[in-house]
This record gives C-alpha cells, structure tokens and sequence, in this order.
C-alpha cells in the first residue's frame, strides 16, 4: 500500500504542490487512514484543509480505493514555538 501511495504523491500531488511552491511528506498508512504533512508555502496556508481534500484525498482515492480517509497533521517546529514563546514574553 505504501508503494502505491507514494507513487500517487509523486505522479499527481507533489507536481501540483510544488507549483504553489509547497510539497508533502507522507507519515503513515494504518488501516486505510494515509496521515501525511503539507510543507512549504502549503504549510501555513489557510486552504490547506481544503488542499487536502480536493487534491491529495481525491487523488488517492481515485487510485487506490482502500483509502478511507486522509489525515492532514500540523507540525510546528520547535524553533517557532521558541521565537512565539519569546515574542509572547515581552509583550506580557
């Protein structure tokens, strides 16, 4: 199942991604669910939700039918969440 998500993400998603300058990183595939990361520009973008629903879950699904549902997980470096935490700081 791996192989044929990954094949999907680099044939259909990754080239439309890449062309607002964002990309995808597959986390993992249990039970039909595919979690995966938007990065780039794709990243902090407020479509995102709707990205992965009408570009990366439509594709897969179309491709691969055992795929119920994709799950978009947000990640926040720890460098971020250090200069918020300091920006935060000196404004309290």
């Amino acid at each position: 199942m791996r192989e044929k998500v990954l094949k999907v993400i680099e044939e259909k998603i990754r080239p439309y991604l890449n062309s607002h300058n964002g990309d995808i990183e597959l986390l993992d595939i249990k039970n039909g669910i595919v979690k995966i990361r938007l990065l780039g520009q794709c990243s902090g973008c407020i479509s995102a939700k709707y990205t992965v629903q009408d570009v990366v879950e439509t594709s897969l699904r179309n491709e691969i039918p055992e795929i119920k549902e994709v799950q978009l997980i947000d990640y926040v470096s720890e460098e971020t969440i250090y200069m918020a935490k300091k920006i935060l700081s000196k404004n309290i």
